[in-house]
């Protein structure tokens, strides 16, 4: 019956993937057709911190900032909901523990010159970079802790966001519920 299942919560479908990946735009969308709540960490973050992403990794580092995304993470209390992810959340085996329990974890995955391309002015982003660290060395260090936790993964290269939004929902049709 359809009425009933607009009543009955649905798990959460969490986005994950790299920097530029489209996990906030794909989010936005899908939470749209799915009709469902759209939460995105980066803006939690944010909002709990009362200041940019990037002032927190500046001014207190990037350890500080894993930090604050965990904790953001953690105190997440959302059924039903589409949830777009920062791409550092996987360095948090805590936060990822909490978001593969409540929903089914979809990797937006893009290669590595795909990133480079819509990164081209990441300066400002609130890009987890370590010290040292390059746009190339951060998806070498990435790539496997996103396979890791994906219970999905969409090929995002050279798709728009209503292509990616398509497949997702063809992928999750047997995951969710």
């Amino acid at each position: 019956m359809n009425s009933e299942r607009q009543h009955t919560p649905m798990k959460n479908i969490i986005l994950i993937g790299m920097p530029g990946a489209g996990k906030s735009t794909v989010g936005v969308i899908l939470a749209k057709t799915l009709g469902m709540t759209f939460v995105d960490t980066d803006i939690a973050i944010q909002e709990r911190a009362g200041r940019l992403l990037q002032d927190i990794i500046d001014t207190e580092g990037p350890g500080a900032f894993l930090l604050a995304e965990e904790e953001t993470i953690l105190s997440l209390s959302c059924r039903n909901c589409v949830i777009a992810t920062g791409g550092s959340v996987v360095f948090s085996r805590k936060a990822m523990d909490r978001l593969k329990k409540e929903g089914v974890v979809v990797y937006l995955e893009i290669s590595c010159g795909e990133m480079a391309r819509r990164l081209e002015e990441h300066h400002n982003r609130g890009i987890v970079l370590f010290a040292g660290q390059g746009l190339f060395d951060m998806y070498r260090q990435r790539v496997p802790l996103y396979e890791k936790y994906a219970d999905i993964t969409v090929d995002c290269e050279g798709e728009d966001f209503e292509e990616v939004v398509g497949k997702v929902i063809e992928e999750i049709g047997g995951v969710k519920g």
